[in-house]
């Protein structure tokens, strides 16, 4: 039996899984903690590494290892290779001026969908990058080299050689390499810089990033696009994840270009793309509205499940930190129609449940794609609540796989992928899928298409 690895360096946590590498079988697995915040120092991340692939018996037997983590993280490193700051988080807003700068100062968001396939917003890379200059320039100076998450893991695996690489999906989400053309837009960095520090090689989809002891280096991708190769996605289905955050995204053989912003054109890890749309709030909703109630996960979806589908009126807008799909990084969560009926435990649970689940409906709505399968995964979506209110919120049927490490199975076949040196990954048995339907809720999605539209307002006007 040939073994594999994959990592998922999430926001939250490290995960290893080692699988067979011909049949995806699992033979074993470990995890370790990240500390929380908007910002990380990176060797908090190769601790956590070390610790999770102990738990997981180890590398010595592994012939290829995958690494996938959180998209956009700002990773600056001197000319030492050393870290010369915590790295910023996909998380952190506090470079929404940056961002609306960098629109306006290129000419107006189309000019961004044209040259990135995307427009960005705090998230965004590039975005980060501006901050630091504008807020840090003696960091910004000492700037020899940015890069990513997966990147610096993957290159700390290899023993930091002299060129760190990539992948075109998680440079996509960058802000300054282009999945339209295939390459650096060097010009961006240096808007958002003033400086144009190195960036690491774009590897394809199977080319080797190095090694580590005997076991071949993947490329490593972001997760969103290992979660792409995890779930086995095929044309026509959209997946949406419920993780710190949520996303909807889909397969698609040409790029995507949006200037509303909504919708972010990445590159998948294949050769393909990945129109995406991300949501800041997401199975962190349903954790705030648990703690609020003092209960445990399970019995706050029990509550959720004994209030009536619309919760009797009372909307949650979930924006809890912020939000990105709608750009709003100063909005701040909000209670509609409480009435002396609706204060319950169960309305409010309900209430959070639905909310949570309204952003990723639009969500799905702004990819614009009749999906053929709706497949839902992530941390949230192992809450009975979430997948029994899931279609009655989005209107369709939903197909729930058997609960697993999606991110770091995605890396992981990446790395079989590498290893048979064929032109497609190797197709691996996912298991059983659940079937959810529901009957749509009447009036739900504009009772709370209505409530974001006071937030929406007030954060307009308290800006």
């Amino acid at each position: 039996m040939t073994l594999v690895a994959g990592v998922d360096s999430s926001t939250q946590s490290c995960k290893v899984v080692i699988r067979d590498a011909e049949t995806g079988a699992l033979v074993r697995e470990g995890r370790a903690p990240h500390p929380d915040g908007t910002e990380v120092h990176p060797d908090h991340w190769w601790t956590a590494l070390q610790a999770a692939i102990e738990e997981a018996g180890g590398l010595d037997d592994v012939a290829a290892i995958g690494v996938a983590a959180q998209q956009h993280g700002m990773v600056c490193l001197d000319e030492n290779g050393e870290v010369v700051r915590p790295a910023l988080l996909w998380n952190d807003v506090r470079s929404a001026k940056a961002a609306s700068d960098l629109v306006a100062e290129l000419g107006g968001p189309e000019r961004w969908a044209e040259a990135v396939g995307s427009v960005p917003v705090a998230s965004f890379t590039v975005t980060k990058l501006r901050w630091l200059a504008e807020h840090e320039p003696e960091n910004a100076r000492r700037t020899r080299s940015v890069c990513l998450p997966h990147d610096w893991l993957t290159w700390r695996l290899a023993g930091r050689p002299e060129v760190i690489t990539t992948d075109r999906g998680d440079a996509s989400g960058t802000g300054y390499w282009s999945p339209i053309t295939g390459s650096y837009r060097m010009d961006l960095l240096e808007l958002a810089m003033g400086a144009t520090p190195e960036v690491p090689r774009v590897l394809g989809p199977t080319e080797r990033a190095g090694t580590a002891g005997d076991a071949v280096l993947a490329p490593g991708t972001g997760d969103n696009m290992a979660a792409a190769l995890g779930v086995g996605m095929g044309p026509g289905d959209v997946v949406i994840s419920i993780g710190t955050s949520g996303t909807a995204f889909a397969v698609s053989d040409t790029p995507s270009r949006d200037p509303s912003g909504t919708v972010a054109g990445f590159a998948d890890a294949t050769g393909r793309f990945l129109p995406l749309v991300c949501t800041l709030n997401a199975a962190r909703v349903l954790e705030a509205a648990a703690r609020i109630l003092g209960v445990s996960h399970d019995r706050f979806s029990e509550l959720a499940l004994q209030a009536p589908p619309g919760a009797g009126g009372l909307v949650l807008v979930p924006y809890l930190e912020g939000e990105r799909t709608p750009n709003l990084p100063d909005a701040t969560g909000s209670l509609h129609g409480l009435r002396l009926a609706t204060s319950t435990p169960a309305h409010l649970a309900r209430a959070a449940v639905e909310g949570m689940l309204c952003g990723l409906a639009d969500a799905l709505d702004a990819l614009k794609i009749e999906p053929r399968r709706i497949l839902l995964i992530g941390g949230g979506a192992r809450s009975e609540a979430v997948r029994r209110i899931a279609p009655a919120v989005f209107g369709r049927p939903v197909l729930v796989p058997e609960p697993a490490e999606y991110v770091a199975n995605g890396a992981a076949r990446q790395a079989a992928w590498v290893l048979s040196g064929k032109p497609e990954p190797p197709e691996w048995r996912l298991g059983e899928m659940a079937r959810y339907e529901a009957d749509p809720t009447p009036g739900l999605r504009e009772r709370y298409r209505e409530a974001t539209a006071l937030v929406a307002g007030g954060a307009v006007a308290g800006a």
